[in-house]
């Protein structure tokens, strides 16, 4: 079954891209674990379709280092502080995919051996291709690069054909903010070039160069209904893309 429904999968290896927010559902922080459920499950019908799935997850629902510097806070420290709520994020995110039967193995770029690995670029494609999911959690293990420039480094690292970005609120990339701008276009299609030269809000500059340099496609879509998760992971056309 799986041979057969990777024969018309567009994508074989996909990272996905979760923001902190995501998994917080209407409350707005923290971590709710019905929405986290709902996620995980999602991700169980992609692997089923033996797609391989690597998330990169952040932290904004716990902490976020551009705020804690803006109030005074050493960004660098400030910056550690969101890593550590991106791991807190992965290991909720874990625990709900083990629950339904999904082995996921979680990496970290800043060693804490006792809940997780040490990043290993060829241990997680080792994982992917024994059928786990692998989350990355800590960031880059560096201070001033953000969750989406992780996403594009380990999406280049572990040859990923896609990088799926599930935004909360906007179902794809505007040429201007359609919360502030009733008359904002969405696009359907977009070059990184065109995000660079246009300052698009889409993802820090950094990850749209490394994007852009390792001919990494992206999908910007709506993750407020979760099904829009396996519809990305399976070509279906929506929300917008970026090649």
């Amino acid at each position: 079954m799986g041979e057969k429904v990777l024969e018309t999968a567009r994508y074989k290896r996909i990272v996905l891209k979760l923001s902190g927010e995501s998994l917080a559902g209407e409350q707005g922080f923290g971590i709710n674990p019905e929405v986290v459920e709902d996620i995980a499950k999602q991700i169980k019908i992609i692997r089923e379709h033996g797609i391989d799935v690597a998330v990169v997850v952040g932290g904004g629902n716990l902490w976020r280092g551009l705020s804690g510097s803006a109030k005074g806070m050493d960004r660098a420290q400030a910056d550690y502080m969101g890593m550590m709520a991106t791991v807190m994020n992965a290991l909720a995110l874990q625990d709900a995919l083990e629950k339904i039967e999904v082995s996921t193995r979680v990496q970290t770029a800043i060693e804490m051996r006792q809940v997780a690995e040490l990043y290993i670029r060829r241990r997680a494609i080792r994982h992917m291709e024994k059928g786990r999911v692998v989350i990355f959690g800590a960031g880059t293990g560096n201070p001033y690069f953000s969750t989406d420039t992780t996403a594009a480094l380990r999406a280049a690292e572990i040859e990923a054909d896609v990088i799926l970005m599930a935004k909360k609120g906007t179902d794809g990339i505007y040429d201007s903010d359609p919360n502030k701008n009733p008359a904002a276009q969405r696009f359907d299609n977009l070059k990184y070039i065109d995000i660079l030269n246009r300052g698009l809000a889409v993802m820090d500059s950094t990850a749209t160069s490394l994007c852009m340099d390792n001919n990494i496609h992206l999908v910007v879509f709506n993750i407020d209904d979760h099904a829009n998760i396996v519809k990305a992971a399976l070509g279906e056309r929506i929300g917008t893309v970026v090649a």
